[in-house]
């Protein structure tokens, strides 16, 4: 599995570049904090959510630490995702790297 760093993510996002940066925590944690442009859907509702997404689209996944991130990873390419990123540290390490004003519990 492909993964990315924070400050690559941070690079596409200010490079307006197409992708989906998909947030695959709780709702609770989301109302949180969030990173900019983010797509919401909850983890365990991404099997019945699969096909709202594009197939031939970069998807790169963010959790809070990268662990949950990297099952949704897993489980997109077993399902036909070719061009899936994890994003490694997650938003703590958006937090700690990129923007400190993000809340991280």
């Amino acid at each position: 599995m492909q993964e990315i760093d924070v400050k690559t993510l941070n690079h596409k996002l200010l490079n307006k570049e197409d992708f989906v940066l998909l947030d695959v925590r709780t709702d609770q944690e989301v109302f949180i904090s969030k990173i900019e442009g983010s797509i919401h859907v909850p983890m365990n509702d991404i099997p019945i959510r699969i096909n709202e997404f594009n197939k031939t689209k970069e998807i790169i996944v963010q959790c809070k630490s990268g662990k949950r991130s990297a099952k949704v990873c897993e489980f997109l390419l077993k399902n036909s995702f070719n061009d899936v990123k994890n994003l490694k540290g997650g938003i703590i390490a958006w937090s700690e790297e990129i923007d400190p004003s993000i809340i991280v519990y």
